[in-house]
């Protein structure tokens, strides 16, 4: 027995060795491959096969049996499903905020333009085609600058904007000069003048919010400056805003301020932006400020560039009557007030104001608090819980976890965030959170064995499905990439407000729905654990239709989870067109954690295939 045991061992062993070695082969030649250029044509496996035969062991592994042996599992050898293209008016459909829809649905505080998801019974059940002549976008920084005219050809913004130097069309690419309407000479010059308030040099602000964000210009040459936004504007008349900045390469989700609070903690944001970004902020009681109060950081700031700052003078180039401008702002000016908001600058057509640090120097009236000491629960009954005209409190139930200071980053990504340092979240001790970051420094290790390219700026756009404390993202940071970190509202800790004190970026979200952006706009999605949170609420093939859609052709997947589900999830995998492989966990085939490591192929509108009708 002992002599069988040491022999499987040393099967298995050599196994691990070889599936590791195979995907590193994997992963090198998909680099070398989209390196050569924008990787449109041949397909992943044929140049696989052209490689050498070093390489030539990969197709030959036989996965499932190895995981079998060790789990007991029989393969399901039953047919896989191949799951049909959607048809090409779907190339660029968003779920969540389908402009048909929306249309259905109340004007009034831009309800229509919210998040409104299809019924079951009317959910796509097919792959969103790319485009004819999608080319991988261009590596970062050049990618700032460029975009590839075939992967979101919408020439409306270079008319429309013209003279605001949002964008230029140049044959086969759009190209970016960095203007915005407050900042038609670029985006450089204008975040020098907010630096001479705002310290946004030395750490201090790390995170930003950009309210309206247009093509993202703002948050896009932030990035230099070590400063992370997260911009978000609607699915409207402005076709493919949102689109663009992901395609440059800059963190973005469709969003708008509505009816619903934003899907993000209290005291996240350094910084908040909106550059006419066309927000009542006086109307409704000022219910749109308060929100931007909540996301706030205690010390925080917020960014107001035009209409109506200094209206005084600008009243006629805005064709606007004084005397509504002159209101709007008493209204602002009075908000800002009531929220302890000082104003730190007024300058040309930019004001700045700063939230206080604490509630000791500054008593809020208690008529005006929300009554929920909670300001971080934005959702109830798989739901978004609605936006209140009310003041968020400044402690939650443990006044510690706001006098908790940041470190300046890059110290904050590892220095113990206030929520913990102050117990705020129950389960997560400091203890916990160290030892976390250990484990996912140890798991991104294995994947950089694996995927020798995954930090080389190849993956510039990444999504962590169930980020947790934000380990995975922390263990990858760089500035050659950025990490979305989604937090699910099934989770059973709410710790998105530590990944914010980290200074790194996420979103709440439900998996069951569609993520709020457009397809192809990540090049490598991360999943841990989200195929078994989710195993009793929503159908696997939905969640997996999802993630194809917003992933690029040829981006990447890392999905790490229990065996048995992960068996489930391979077979409908291949029929998704992502060229597949199972592995073992890093400590060892004993570990009932596998991981599954997929790569999606290259195809567009029209290639060798039959449609959906849908």
């Amino acid at each position: 027995m002992a002599n069988k045991l040491t022999s499987d061992n040393r099967t298995r062993s050599s196994l691990s060795i070889f599936i590791v070695f195979g995907l590193c082969c994997f992963f090198y030649l998909l680099g070398a491959w989209q390196r050569s250029g924008f990787g449109k044509g041949d397909s992943i496996a044929l140049e696989m096969t052209k490689s050498g035969a070093e390489c030539n062991i990969l197709p030959n592994l036989n996965f499932e049996t190895h995981h079998s042996s060790d789990t007991g599992i029989v393969d399901d050898d039953s047919k896989v499903k191949a799951i049909q293209p959607c048809h090409p008016r779907y190339t660029d459909y968003t779920p969540c905020q389908d402009q048909r829809r929306a249309m259905t649905f109340p004007r009034e505080n831009m309800n229509y333009r919210e998040r409104h998801c299809p019924p079951e019974g009317e959910k796509l059940h097919c792959l969103i085609p790319a485009p004819k002549g999608y080319v991988t976008p261009f590596p970062w920084p050049k990618s700032r600058d460029y975009v590839p005219y075939a992967n979101a050809p919408y020439k409306s913004l270079t008319v429309e904007k013209a003279i605001q130097n949002w964008i230029q069309y140049e044959g086969s690419v759009f190209r970016f000069p960095g203007g915005g309407t407050q900042f038609p000479q670029g985006a450089d010059k204008y975040i020098d003048q907010l630096a001479s308030v705002i310290p946004i040099k030395n750490g201090t602000v790390r995170t930003a919010l950009d309210t309206g964000c247009g093509v993202a210009s703002w948050g896009a040459y932030l990035w230099k400056r070590k400063v992370i936004a997260m911009s978000f504007a609607p699915r409207d008349s402005h076709e493919a805003q949102v689109q663009f900045a992901l395609e440059r390469g800059v963190p973005a989700v469709i969003g708008v301020l509505g009816t619903v609070k934003m899907p993000y903690p209290s005291k996240a944001f350094d910084m908040a932006h909106c550059s006419r970004c066309l927000i009542p902020w006086g109307a409704n009681d000022g219910m749109y400020m308060m929100e931007v109060d909540r996301v706030l950081r205690p010390g925080g700031y917020w960014v107001l560039s035009g209409p109506p700052i200094n209206w005084k003078v600008n009243y006629k180039s805005w064709q606007r009557p004084k005397e509504e401008l002159e209101e709007e702002q008493r209204k602002i000016e009075e908000i800002a007030k009531l929220l302890c908001w000082e104003k730190k600058s007024e300058k040309g057509e930019t004001a700045i104001w700063q939230k206080r640090v604490n509630a000791d120097s500054c008593r809020r009236s208690q008529e005006t608090l929300c009554k929920s000491s909670n300001a971080d629960n934005v959702w109830c009954l798989e739901r978004y819980k609605k936006m209140e005209a009310c003041v968020s409190p400044y402690a939650g139930p443990n006044s510690d976890e706001v006098s908790g200071e940041l470190k300046t980053f890059p110290e904050r990504l590892y220095s113990i965030p206030p929520r913990i340092a102050s117990g705020s979240i129950p389960g997560v001790s400091v203890e916990t959170y160290l030892e976390d970051n250990k484990i996912w420094k140890k798991h991104v290790n294995a994947y950089k064995r694996f995927n020798k390219i995954i930090d080389s700026g190849r993956y510039r756009n990444i999504m962590d499905m169930n980020a947790g404390l934000g380990g995975f993202a922390a263990a990858l940071e760089s500035s050659k990439l950025w990490v979305m970190n989604v937090v699910p509202t099934s989770a059973e800790k709410n710790t998105l407000g530590v990944v914010y004190e980290r200074g790194l970026i996420g979103i709440y979200h439900d998996w069951c729905e569609g993520f709020s952006t457009y397809p192809r706009t990540y090049d490598l999605i991360h999943a841990n654990g989200v195929f078994s949170l989710y195993k009793d609420r929503c159908n696997i093939e939905d969640i997996l239709l999802e993630m194809d859609r917003i992933l690029r052709p040829e981006g990447a997947v890392i999905i790490r989870d229990e065996v048995d589900v992960l068996m489930k999830v391979k077979k409908i995998v291949g029929g998704i067109r992502w060229d597949n492989k199972m592995m073992d966990h890093e400590d060892g085939p004993l570990v009932p954690e596998k991981i599954l490591v997929a790569v999606k192929q290259y195809w567009v509108v029209g290639d060798n295939n039959s449609t959906s009708s849908r």
